[in-house]
């Protein structure tokens, strides 16, 4: 009963959001209480709530500060030579722009952090698409794909899980997976370029002169960005060359939202005038993003207190003033209420999922279904249920709580532990679009972008891009 419920909840959970007949706020705290009582244990509902809670305050309170140290360096002009150099090496060509996407998202991901990434990609991406009307989920679905791949880094959390859950060596997990991730890597570069070549197709193409080139906010009607872009907030919808791509979340229709449609500027990331610009504090800023991004990586402070410390000293040093610190607070409320507002939600979700137990009858449910004569395939049954698994439910759930028993499946019919570790991090592409990840609301919240347009969109190519490495692994032995 467990698991019809289990899935029947997160079945209603993905429908309500991707049809917008809720937000998803709404829908990750009002289904799981829902379900909960359905379950019987309405009475306990408090004390899933707060177990999830507690499990993820320190994300929350990490997203909080980093998007606000972020923020402020987009502020003072930190990123306005990535976009420039960008936009010379794009050309201003629509396909340019959505591969240098998935290799800025990919170069980046090396530091191990999807929230870090998807902040850096978006700050230096977004402009781009504004201005050339381009469609916003392509850049987050380019962004979370190449992310996905990359979060299969030793030090970015999959692989480290599978071998602490089985015991083995991360080194032991992830060098022989190289070549096959190499091909996720090139499949999301190819798939990135025939995206490019659809979106050139759709909105055609500007000199470079011409993307420089300031325009007007065209008049037209106003379209709501809803919870992964901040509740209620206003976006001037101007249709793009070839016409408007409504089906994908007004990704088309050149949006702005909040602060931005207030101030008028549509193209800020190139504006050289704006206010905040602090020209001479430009490597103090760099070497700050050098130094907080180094000390994240070897894991100096917790990532909270890092970005804690890192906002606190850039507003400082580039605010001096304190009515200016709070307008630059003031100016990044909605994106920090947004996504640390989502993570609790999910935190309802999760605390509920797992609290019931629902997490491990639908676990059981499907180790159980697999049939005998698998047994010997177990690494390909692995990477399969990889997908479906650590989309449904967190890294944590899936690598401690599945990951041995599939290994102990795998090892009583000749099969590797590490084979199936290997396989185990396959699914990571589409993980990364998860609902319970955290950092994907800092993806689509920055971008203004709909976390069910983005979920419709991104899923089919998130799976296509998991069963690439599957393959690649098979074929080269691997797995």
């Amino acid at each position: 009963m467990l698991t019809i419920l289990g899935f029947a909840m997160i079945a209603t959970f993905l429908v309500l959001i991707m049809m917008k007949k809720m937000s998803p706020i709404a829908a990750l705290v009002l289904i799981p209480a829902l379900f909960c009582v359905f379950v019987g244990k309405g009475a306990h509902l408090g004390d899933y709530v707060i177990d999830g809670v507690s499990s993820l305050a320190p994300t929350a309170a990490m997203l909080m500060f980093a998007i606000v140290y972020f923020g402020v360096m987009i502020d003072v002009g930190l990123f306005d030579p990535i976009v420039r150099a960008i936009l010379k090496f794009c050309k201003a060509d629509p396909m340019r722009v959505v591969v240098g996407t998935a290799l800025l998202a990919a170069i980046v991901s090396l530091d191990g952090d999807g929230s870090t990434t998807f902040m850096i990609t978006v700050s230096a991406m977004y402009p781009l698409y504004k201005r050339l009307k381009m469609s916003l989920v392509v850049m987050t679905g380019v962004a979370a794909m190449a992310n996905g791949v990359m979060n299969t880094l030793p030090w970015g959390g999959p692989t480290a899980r599978a071998a602490t859950a089985l015991k083995v060596d991360a080194t032991d997990i992830f060098v022989p997976m190289i070549p096959a991730l190499a091909v996720g890597l090139l499949a999301v570069v190819a798939l990135s370029y025939v995206l490019g070549l659809r979106e050139r197709r759709r909105v055609g193409t500007l000199t470079l002169d011409e993307a420089l080139v300031r325009e007007p906010a065209p008049e037209s009607e106003t379209v709501l960005v809803g919870a992964g872009a901040g509740a209620g907030a206003g976006a001037k919808a101007g249709a793009g060359r070839g016409g408007a791509d409504r089906s994908q979340g007004s990704a088309g229709s050149g949006g702005l939202g909040g602060a931005e449609e207030a101030s008028g500027d549509d193209f800020k990331g190139l504006d050289p005038n704006r206010p905040t610009l602090r020209p001479k504090l430009y490597w103090f800023n760099a070497l700050l993003t050098v130094a907080l991004l180094t000390a994240m990586i070897m894991e100096l402070l917790p990532i909270p207190v890092l970005f804690l410390l890192g906002a606190a000293l850039a507003l400082t040093v580039n605010f001096p003033h304190i009515p200016d610190q709070k307008a630059r607070i003031a100016a990044h409320a909605d994106n920090v209420l947004n996504v640390s507002g989502m993570v609790f939600a999910a935190a309802v979700f999760t605390g509920v999922l797992t609290g019931t137990g629902m997490v491990d009858h639908m676990a059981n449910w499907l180790v159980d279904t697999i049939p005998e004569g698998m047994g010997p395939h177990m690494g390909l049954v692995t990477g399969l249920l990889s997908l479906p698994l650590t989309y449904f439910m967190s890294n944590d759930g899936f690598y401690f709580g599945v990951l041995p028993v599939l290994a102990e499946a795998g090892q009583a019919h000749g099969v590797s532990t590490l084979e199936i570790a290997r396989a185990s991090i396959v699914g990571q592409p589409l993980h990364m679009s998860s609902p319970l990840v955290p950092a994907v609301y800092v993806l689509v919240g920055m971008a203004k972008v709909e976390f069910g347009d983005h979920t419709r969109f991104v899923v089919k190519w998130a799976v296509l891009t998991s069963l690439v490495i599957l393959a690649a692994g098979i074929l080269f032995g691997i797995i």
